[in-house]
């Protein structure tokens, strides 16, 4: 990881431990460290392809060493025993790193830059050899707390590559932009940024494949048989009156055919056939009867 620290700085040991573990970082980031947003001093800023963290460095004052707990009015316990810090008190700790965010936010803003992807942790560095757990617990919403040193640095090593989610937005431009925007006296240069591993164009979005959807059509209205039955009854009902009708007509007409009229005298002249002679009966004769 590339390390910018501001010119004329005093850093601390915590610090410069800090820095040590950050040298030794493979990913691709950049590391201001002692950096001065407005008139608040920050530990250091951490830029990396998908986002900002703010981070606030505090080492120990003598070996501690057990289980890291926060009591509900912000003081720090470590194995039942009140955190002792070298440089200053652990109450206020949280306030003070979610102050450093808001500084970055708004200077950002300012620049006209997205500040969404900023967030922040406090970095604890115990004494060499000291074991401190949980090694990351989360403060806040988008606040944490890491423990790492020289010796272990495998949690902080974590907490840099999977502390956003964003897509990798943060280009060589961009981050000479953020620089610019959080005053920063001498920024990397483009070559510097190119061979850390700053993207120089932002990657075009991949096409997003929206799936045609299959509209069917909605089934038939089924109809109302109540209103089919009516529909029919009215269609039965006028043809009924149009047979009656039809039944009317027909015999009317045969009425006028079919009229009675006088029948002419031809038509009723007697007959000139004979009656038939009627056959005489023969006598019938017994013997010696005359005039038989």
């Amino acid at each position: 990881m590339l390390v910018r620290i501001r010119p004329g700085a005093e850093l601390t040991g915590a610090e410069r431990e800090l820095v040590e573990c950050l040298r030794d970082f493979a990913s691709t980031g950049l590391a201001l460290v002692d950096c001065r947003v407005g008139d608040r001093r920050l530990g250091a800023v951490i830029v990396t392809p998908r986002g900002i963290t703010v981070l606030e460095v505090k080492g120990f004052r003598r070996r501690q060493s057990g289980l890291l707990a926060m009591t509900a009015d912000g003081g720090w316990m470590i194995s039942d025993s009140p955190l002792d810090l070298d440089a200053e008190p652990s109450s206020g700790l949280t306030d003070r790193v979610e102050h450093g965010v808001h500084a970055v936010r708004v200077a950002l803003e300012q620049a006209l830059q997205d500040s969404r992807h900023v967030c922040g942790a406090v970095v604890l560095v115990p004494y060499r050899g000291v074991v401190v757990r949980p090694a990351r617990t989360v403060l806040r919403p988008g606040l944490d707390v890491v423990v790492a040193n020289t010796v272990d640095a495998h949690e902080l090593r974590t907490y840099l590559s999977n502390f956003s989610a964003g897509p990798p937005g943060w280009t060589v431009d961009r981050v000479l932009t953020t620089c610019t925007a959080l005053g920063v006296a001498e920024p990397p240069s483009r070559a510097e940024l190119v061979e850390e591993g700053f993207a120089a164009n932002r990657p075009e979005p991949k096409p997003v494949v929206v799936p045609v959807r299959r509209v069917s059509a909605p089934p038939p209205t089924p109809s109302d048989p109540t209103r089919h039955g009516r529909f029919v009854g009215i269609g039965l009902f006028a043809a009924a009156l149009v047979g009656v009708f039809v039944v009317f007509l027909v015999a009317g007409m045969a009425l006028l055919e079919e009229s009675p009229r006088p029948r002419p005298m031809s038509d009723t002249s007697q007959s000139t056939t004979n009656a038939p002679t009627p056959t005489p009966r023969k006598t019938e004769c017994f013997p010696f009867q005359q005039q038989c």
